[in-house]
This record gives structure tokens, C-alpha cells and sequence, in this order.
């Protein structure tokens, strides 16, 4: 204190955890480390000082600057912090964007938001507590801890427990679609949520991502997805049985050349779906045909891998952590 000027701890600590959020992007920025923590601080404390009108944040720095006691504390400070938030700060985070998932058939459609917030007659997401969500994102203790939202409506869908939450997904979300593969996959994907050590931790098998949000005409909606909670990273999975994705129909009426320019037509119309969603959402698409679909429990076992991400960040031992600070 005597070689900083500042008269308590605690105004020193303000000046230095209070600009953590200015400095750094902690909305969307992935912190492995302590290190790179305190790197991305001094990055942003730099630039900052050297903005016009800055002179609080200069006259900081040589305060800093002038006691390497208090450089010591200040790194001491900053890793400590890291340290506390370890778990939010290590996580990959979703961009806003792509923070909220619209799912359903048209006119029966559902919002699945990270931290929902109605305002001004619509639901948003309380951008500030995206990085304190408590639950892994897109899985079942997500779903749990966020509901579900209608779009127009102020009040939520809530489950009170994954029971609940698969008796809605199988009887209401699959259920619309009509398509036998689609139950079947639904109770295996039940099954397997049931069998989870740890029910909660399952990624969510969500149902007709709609490509356009909760536009009434958006063009496309896919099968099933998967979001690895870890990574971001999506996964589409489309069933495309010939019987309503390729049989053509009237064809005895039909030249052999119309025959062949409508089957061109549906199999592009199958490819721009799949680019489209690609280049929109960054889902990249797996297609099961009839032959596929004639073996459910092996498509689904195809599945299981992306329902079991591991995560590749290094938990950190915080006993010997603890022992070690002692």
C-alpha cells in the first residue's frame, strides 16, 4: 500500500478485478489457463491505456510500474481469479447468434434459449449470464435449468425433472413429425438417457432444428442434431428413406427425360439443404438411407459417440490446489 498509493486492499483489488470484463471478452473468449488469463488482461490493459482519455488507466500502470511488489501481487491477483471462475472461463461458449435454437414443426415450434429473458414482448437471452449458466450447454440439465419458450408467449415451458423432459420430447417434439425412424431413434435415445450415470450431462438429441429460426417459411428442418457441449461443434443427422426423398411418382406419363430432370431436382434440393445448414449453422449433416434405416439399433450406435463427448480440457485437482496455496 505504502508504494502504490492505494489505501486498502480492497480498492486495489477493485482496481484490478474490476476491469477483468473491459479488458477481455469474457462473453465468448476460451481461457485455458491462468497464464493465457493474465496474458489476455495485459493485452487489454495495454490498449486501453493507450486510448485517448485514458489517464486513469495510465496513471494505474505506473503506479504498478514504480513497485514490483505490487507487479507481483497483481499477476498473483489475476491468477487467483482465473483460478476462482475455472470452469466458466474454460468452457467454450456459444456466440450470441447461435445461443438460441428454434425446434418444431410449423405453427407447433419451441425456443430453446441458453438463459432466457422475456423483454418487450419477446424472449432474448440475458447475454450477461450466458458464461454463469450453471449446466453444460445443449444438454439435458440445459433444457432443465432454461425450459423451453413459444415464441409470443411470456411464459415458459418447464420440466421438473428429465422424466418429464423425455415424455414432452418423445410425445409431443417426435411425435409431430410422423416418421416411424424418427420414434424409433426417440426411445433408443431415451434408453440411453435412462442408462446415463449422469442424466443430465447427455447432450440433447434435439429434434427439427429449423433452419430459419421461427420464421413461418424458412425452407428446411433437420431430422435430429447434436451439439457437443464442449466444443460447439454440430453434428446433423437426416433420414432419408427413398419412399419420401427420392420415389417419384406418375411416371408412366412421364418422358424418360422429366423423369430424369425431377430426380435431378430432388437430389439437388437434398444437397442445397445440407450446404445451406452447413453454411448458416455450421452443421455438418450425415444422410442414413434405406439401408441405414433398416437397422436402427446400429444407426443409433453410430450415434451414441456424439452423445458421449469427452471433455479435452484438463480438470484441475483444486485439493492439491488448495494445499498448494496453503
Amino acid at each position: 500500500m505504502a508504494e502504490t498509493g492505494w489505501k486498502t486492499e480492497a480498492s486495489l483489488n477493485a482496481v484490478i478485478g474490476g476491469k477483468a470484463a473491459e479488458f477481455m471478452d469474457l462473453h465468448h473468449a476460451q481461457i485455458l489457463s491462468p497464464d493465457s488469463y493474465l496474458s489476455l488482461y495485459i493485452k487489454g490493459f495495454d490498449e486501453a491505456k493507450a486510448q485517448w482519455g485514458a489517464q486513469t488507466h495510465r496513471e494505474n500502470y505506473e503506479r504498478f510500474k514504480n513497485s514490483e511488489i505490487a507487479q507481483k501481487y497483481f499477476a498473483l491477483f489475476l491468477k487467483r481469479s482465473y483460478l476462482k471462475h475455472f470452469d466458466e472461463y474454460s468452457r467454450m461458449r456459444p456466440q450470441l447468434e447461435e445461443s438460441m435454437i428454434w425446434i418444431g414443426q410449423n405453427k407447433a415450434h419451441y425456443g430453446l434459449f441458453i438463459t432466457p429473458t422475456w423483454r418487450k414482448g419477446e424472449w432474448v437471452n440475458d447475454r450477461s449470464e450466458i458464461r454463469h449458466f450453471p449446466k453444460r450447454y445443449w444438454t439435458i440439465g440445459h433444457v432443465l435449468a432454461s425450459g423451453l419458450v413459444v415464441d409470443g408467449d411470456e411464459d415458459p415451458i418447464r420440466f421438473a425433472d428429465t422424466e418429464a423432459y423425455l415424455a414432452f420430447f418423445k410425445n409431443t417434439l417426435v411425435r409431430a413429425s410422423g416418421s416411424p425412424y424418427e420414434r424409433a431413434i426417440a426411445q433408443h435415445y431415451i434408453d440411453f438417457v435412462r442408462a446415463a450415470p449422469e442424466p443430465e450431462h447427455v447432450p440433447l438429441l434435439i429434434p427439427e432444428f429449423r433452419y430459419g429460426g421461427k420464421d413461418a417459411k424458412h425452407g428446411y428442418r433437420l431430422d435430429f442434431t447434436i451439439i457437443n457441449p464442449f466444443t460447439m461443434e454440430k453434428v446433423g443427422f437426416e433420414l432419408s428413406p427413398w419412399s419420401t426423398h427420392g420415389q417419384l411418382k406418375g411416371i408412366k406419363t412421364k418422358t424418360q427425360a422429366e423423369i430424369n430432370e425431377e430426380a435431378k431436382a430432388n437430389f439437388e434440393k437434398e444437397a442445397d439443404k445440407l450446404r445451406a445448414y452447413f453454411k448458416k449453422h455450421g452443421v455438418y449433416a450425415l444422410i442414413y438411407t434405406d439401408a441405414q434405416l433398416a437397422d436402427i439399433p446400429g444407426l443409433f450406435a453410430e450415434m451414441e459417440k456424439y452423445l458421449s463427448p469427452v471433455d479435452k480440457v484438463q480438470q484441475l485437482d483444486f485439493e492439491l490446489l488448495n494445499a498448494f496455496f496453503k
